[in-house]
């Protein structure tokens, strides 16, 4: 990836430098939503109260999948854990390592697989990136690939959230479109805008805890239990089973 195609890594290094930066998300539809970066320097104190609640589930070996500006993997090496941080981004994996990440590696969850096998006890996917999988098909290739990089009583720790609590117009009207082309109701095609910088575009997923359920049949992994926020977002305790 190069530095003009790392809309994200260049808003995260912004940020970083002591300026302020928002990262844009736009969809295919041409909807634009914005949100200041500092969520991705949180805090633990900082953190939304289900966040902190799920996280008590991380256990030995932690693997941060879309890890961004490191908050989740820093946190834990604070405490003892040895997390590895993986990231797409370039300039994201580099904000890491200037913030103290012991391990950080520019890896995309495509290919996870090609990390050591059973090497981690826990996954961890905050930020709803429970949506890097993309779409169902390709979460059932993934979570069998994450099958084999993790123990056998391995834990995944992944958020998401509900889309059909949302009421937007613009939202539903996604929705049917989205139905209508044979994709499931919650899958985005978007990509990230930052100052003249623009990334690929890539599909994201946002789904309820019935169809979560669907996905994860038959891949080697099972709801152990859900930890709810109040609001459409959730966060899944998911326990590896055999095959």
């Amino acid at each position: 990836m190069s530095p003009s195609d790392d809309a994200y890594g260049q808003q995260v290094l912004t940020y970083f430098n002591g300026e302020k930066s928002f990262d844009i998300v736009e969809r295919d539809d041409g909807r634009m939503d914005c949100a200041p970066s500092d969520s991705y320097f949180q805090e633990y104190r900082d953190w939304p109260k289900h966040q902190k609640r799920a996280i008590r589930f991380a256990k030995g070996r932690v693997l941060d999948i879309g890890a961004g500006a490191g908050r989740v993997s820093l946190y834990l090496q604070k405490r003892g854990f040895k997390a590895t941080a993986i990231d797409s981004s370039p300039l994201a994996i580099q904000v890491c390592k200037k913030r103290g990440i012991k391990d950080a590696r520019l890896l995309s969850i495509d290919n996870i697989d090609t990390l050591r096998p059973a090497s981690f006890d826990t996954v961890i996917m905050y930020g709803n990136n429970f949506g890097l999988f993309g779409g169902k098909k390709k979460a059932k290739v993934l979570l069998q690939k994450l099958h084999g990089v993790t123990s056998p009583d391995a834990l995944i720790v992944a958020e998401s959230a509900n889309p059909y609590l949302s009421n937007d117009p613009f939202h539903l009207a996604y929705h049917k479109l989205n139905r209508k082309c044979g994709r499931m109701p919650g899958q985005l095609r978007i990509r990230i805008r930052f100052r003249n910088y623009a990334s690929d575009w890539f599909d994201y997923l946002f789904v309820a805890k019935k169809e979560m359920r669907d996905i994860l049949s038959g891949t080697g992994w099972k709801i152990k239990e859900f930890v709810n926020s109040g609001t459409s977002r959730y966060i899944a305790i998911i326990a590896k089973t055999l095959k």
